[in-house]
This record gives structure tokens, sequence and C-alpha cells, in this order.
């Protein structure tokens, strides 16, 4: 006969369902975070492709700006600049993020010009990222009075670019990007596209 008394088995299924409850808020909690982690994830691949299938463009090389501004980090960008010197589109070039060392007859040999070529071109020694060769291209348009520039960067690269130079140009300057291919041996395009991203995302947060 059943013992009334015995407790003992009624203890157990309460303790069960409790552990029962904790497991499911577990994985409910493991579920919420995968979740997220895919939305991001999704996020982040959409605007991949937006920036992929968007990038850039060389502009008209008969757009006429009081200046051209160079950002180094490819062969391709230098030759533009200098043939938008030639084709009169510009009156004076910065080559900005230049190494210390480097000289300008070395940028000509470089480039394979005579040094003449060179005779309208500030080297800029200032710069040793974007964020800098924002700055150091602002100083050099007020100091020279320049009105409107024309940027000369990869494609992969020249949104960043864009980004830092809205922050710290003159009110009224007008920018005129002038992209060139995405260079072999860059940091490729995800990568550029995340840089991008986070820039973005810190200057909205209100980072400088």
């Amino acid at each position: 006969m059943r013992n009334p008394f015995r407790r003992g088995p009624a203890v157990v299924r309460g303790s069960s369902r409790g552990r029962s409850g904790q497991k499911r808020g577990r994985i409910g909690l493991a579920g919420v975070l995968v979740r997220l982690l895919a939305a991001v994830a999704l996020a982040w691949g959409g605007g991949l492709v937006w920036f992929g299938l968007t990038l850039p463009a060389p502009a008209p090389l008969a757009a006429t700006t009081d200046s051209v501004v160079v950002l180094t980090g490819g062969r391709g960008r230098l030759a533009r600049g200098l043939a938008v010197l030639e084709a009169g589109s510009a009156r004076r070039m910065l080559i900005s993020g230049v190494a210390p060392t480097t000289t300008r007859a070395q940028l000509a040999e470089a480039a394979q010009v005579p040094v003449s070529r060179l005779s309208t071109t500030d080297l800029g020694y200032g710069a040793v990222d974007t964020r800098s060769n924002a700055e150091e291209t602002a100083g050099w348009i007020k100091r020279g009075n320049h009105r409107s520039l024309r940027l000369v960067t990869s494609a992969g690269h020249m949104r960043r670019a864009r980004l830092e130079l809205a922050r710290v140009l003159p009110a009224g300057i007008e920018v005129v990007p002038d992209a060139v291919p995405h260079e072999t041996g860059a940091p490729g395009i995800p990568w550029e596209y995340t840089k991008f991203l986070w820039r973005r995302l810190a200057i909205l947060a209100g980072a400088e």
C-alpha cells in the first residue's frame, strides 16, 4: 500500500521542472544572440554588396578645379594627378602622405617624368593615415585659398577619404572625386568597406 506521507517523488518532479525551465531560458538567450549575429552579418553583407557595386568612377579630365590632391598608396594615383595638371584642369597639386625621406626627384623618377613636371606640386610629409591625409589637405587648401579640389585615390578608398575630408574642410569647398581603379596589393574591398563603416559609426558617435 502506498505510504501517504512520502513526498519524495513530488519534490523530484518539481526540481526537474525548475531545471527544465532554466535550460529553456539558456537556449532562448543563445537563440537571441544567434539571431542578432545573423542580422548583423546580413546587414554587413548587404552593405558590402552596395559598396562594391557603387564604387566611385574617374571624373572627366576636362572637369576643372583650383587644385588636385593625390593621396599616396598607389602609382596610378600620381600618374592621374600629373595628367590632370598636364590637361590644365588644376593649377596646383598636393601629394599627401609622402614618406619623410622621399624627395621630389625620387617621385619624378618613380613616375618616369622630368622633375620639372612637379614644379607646381607640393609634397605633404605630415600624413600617416586617411584621417591625417584629410587634416593635411584642409591646411593646404586654407593656405592656398583654394575653393575646389579634385581628390585622387583608389575607388575602394574614396568614400572613407571623402568622409574624413568632410569632417575638416572649410564650408563651401567643392570636392570632385576622381577614383583610379583599385590597385593590386591594396586592401581588399571588404576591408575597405569595414573601415569605412566603423569610421562612419565612430564619427556619428562623436569621435574625432
